[in-house]
Order: C-alpha cells, then structure tokens, then sequence
C-alpha cells in the first residue's frame, strides 16, 4: 500500500484485528489507515472519524472503493461528540494517532472523550493509542447506561 506511511503501517500491524470486526478509527485525517484496516478486516467495518469537514471528504474520496464494498464509512464528528447513531452495532476495537484530546494535548477533552469512545465499543472492546512501540492501549471508563426511551 503505498499511501500508507511506514509509521502508519507499524500501527496497522500492531493493532489485534481480526477478518469480523468492528473498527473506530479516531482522527483518521485523509484515510490512509482506515483503508488499511479495511483491506485487513474483510467482512468486517471501519468507521473513520475526524473533526475536520476536509479530512472527512478527502477520506470519503479516497476511499470510495471500500465504502462502495461497506467495508468502510466515514462521518465528520469530533470524537468528544461521537455517539452510535440509532440502531448502529457497538465497536470492538478504537484506535486514534494523534488525537489531541488523547495524547495530552487538549486535556480538557479528555474524560468526555474517553466516555464516548467506551460508549460506543463493545463491554469487551479496547482502545489504542500512539505512544507506546507503536501503540499503547488505554484503559477505559465503565460505559454509561443507555438512555431509557
């Protein structure tokens, strides 16, 4: 994959994936590992996530071809107002690299951030994050309860 950066392609590689699963990508930027996980999860999905209406759209396009299989989507949200959308099947694993509100950087958003990712996953699912050799996992708050209807 030649758009994938060699750093890119170390998370890739790094992150437990398997052919099923459910994948949120925090902060996707243009795409280029959201592709990746796409081609490695097969029958799975990848939803890429980014704050930036230009990211969202250059993904969109460069990911045609996988969102066209239904292997992959992208929304235009910040991750501190991502929630499932109605009837939207929880997540099993997150992944974000650089991440402002999870690296440190925009501490303010942190704890919102990590609610709704925990939120949006599986009881079971984990989240990681750059920082580590490449990635370090996070750990994440209890889920809130389901707003009654």
């Amino acid at each position: 994959m030649s758009s994938l950066s060699a750093r890119l392609a170390s998370v890739v590689d790094a992150l437990p994936l398997r052919p099923d699963m459910r994948v949120l990508e925090i902060g996707g930027g243009p795409g280029a590992a959201a592709k990746a996980v796409a081609t490695r999860i097969r029958q799975g999905h990848i939803l890429m996530i980014d704050r930036s209406a230009k990211s969202a759209a250059l993904a969109t396009s460069s990911a045609a071809e996988e969102i066209a299989a239904g292997r992959m989507s992208v929304r235009h949200v910040a991750v501190e107002d991502f929630v499932l959308a109605e009837g939207e099947v929880p997540f099993d694993l997150a992944f974000g690299i650089r991440v402002g509100a999870l690296d440190g950087r925009h501490p303010e958003l942190t704890a919102i951030a990590l609610q709704r990712i925990a939120d949006a996953l599986t009881p079971e699912g984990r989240l990681f994050i750059d920082g580590g050799d490449p990635l370090r996992e996070i750990r994440l708050p209890q889920r809130s309860a389901p707003a009654s209807r």
